[in-house]
């Protein structure tokens, strides 16, 4: 996944050294902001013979056709990070999860895009940055690995203002930095950065406000009715609003870890817990370990399915075979994208929904000292 060195990047280089041979012939003028620009001869080329010229042509049009491909590069330097990995991913889907190699502190990595998306990019320490993508740009990210709500991103709007919003507010108390994130929207819901609020501050929180979400999402769907990524937000709106304790569990099918399908009608047990983790989180791993013996105690009355979001399915099943987690656990290397996670309504780590035998949801979204004596409790005071 490592971008460093792929096929297309051989591409680029290739080209860029046709671009440079051939720069000695022509010379460029023209507007470099717009992206419009015109390759005119240069005195030189007018000696050439006309078999030379047509070549020289030709390898003019394919460098052209180089300068306009609809890339968008990121380009950083971070203090108190050597040497490592970041993950980049798009909300809503709209790029896949890959890595990008840090040395020295410097890291830069180059996409093709269609449209604008919104980027995610992940530190080892799952600490996110959004990074707005635009065809044709390039920013750059300065910053310390250690106060990251300082970073800086420049070179397009978006990104400036985002960067303007997340130092106007790191001194702010999350009920703080939640109302300013709200009245921004308010004011420029046609901002991609208004949707990456949405996201980020009403649907993954561990306590959403559901009917304010609601109302913002409204507002934003209004100034941009046609955006891709809000279908997302939407859908994952309906699943915070229907985790509600004595509605249905929403119906779901799902491929675990093992290859092996997993569907809701399976959580047929007295008691079924779904939980949700990653290994970088240890509350949520403390807890997978602790429900070894919860399940070894209860046995049958008691069924276990597991939702990972980490980045690395193969680092999963490595986690999962070394803590001998003999339920079956969903990893699809999408983190917060995972479609179950959107189908349950689920958006904070650790986060769980109790149901019983019927499907019915008895709790959720309880902290693990809660949630074990909820267990007990539930199977315990009962006979078989």
């Amino acid at each position: 996944m490592n971008t460093t060195i792929n096929r297309k990047a051989k591409e680029r280089l290739s080209h860029s050294s046709l671009f440079t041979f051939h720069f000695s012939f022509f010379k460029e003028t023209g507007d470099k902001e717009s992206g419009v620009s015109r390759l005119l001869l240069s005195p030189v080329s007018c000696l050439l013979s006309p078999v030379s010229l047509l070549l020289t042509t030709v390898s003019l049009l394919l460098a052209s056709c180089v300068s306009d491909r609809k890339t968008f590069l990121i380009e950083g330097d971070f203090k108190g990070f050597n040497q490592g990995e970041l993950y980049i991913y798009g909300m809503g889907g709209s790029h896949e999860i890959d890595t990008i190699s840090v040395a020295k502190g410097h890291f830069r990595y180059e996409i093709t895009l269609e449209d604008t998306v919104t980027l995610n990019l992940v530190f080892p320490n799952f600490s996110e940055l959004p990074v707005f993508a635009q065809p044709r740009a390039e920013v750059e990210i300065e910053g310390d690995a250690s106060h990251l709500k300082e970073t800086k991103i420049s070179g397009t709007k978006e990104n400036e203002d985002m960067t303007a919003f997340r130092l106007k507010t790191s001194g702010m108390t999350p009920p703080q930095v939640v109302e300013a994130a709200a009245a921004y929207i308010k004011e420029q819901p046609a901002s991609p950065i208004s949707l990456y609020l949405l996201h980020k501050y009403f649907t993954q929180s561990p306590t959403p406000d559901y009917r304010q979400a609601v109302q913002l999402a409204t507002i934003v769907s209004r100034a941009v009715p046609n955006e891709p990524s809000l279908k997302g937000v939407v859908r994952r709106l309906k699943g915070i609003g229907g985790l509600k304790d004595g509605s249905p569990l929403p119906s779901f099918t799902t491929t675990d870890l093992s290859g092996r399908t997993v569907k809701s009608s399976d959580l047929n047990a007295r008691l079924n817990l779904i939980t949700v983790w990653a290994k970088w989180n240890y509350e949520s791993t403390s807890l997978q370990r602790q429900l070894i013996p919860i399940q070894q105690r209860h046995g049958d009355k008691l069924k276990i399915l597991s939702i990972s979001i980490d980045a690395s399915v193969k680092e999963c099943r490595q986690s999962v075979e070394r803590d001998s987690l003999k339920w079956s656990t969903v990893c699809d290397g999408r983190m917060w994208e995972t479609p179950l996670l959107t189908e349950l309504g689920l958006c904070y780590v650790p986060d769980n929904i109790l149901t019983d035998s019927h499907g019915t949801i008895i709790a959720h979204g309880l902290k693990a000292r809660d949630l074990q004596m909820k267990i007990d409790q539930l199977l315990t005071d009962k006979s078989d």
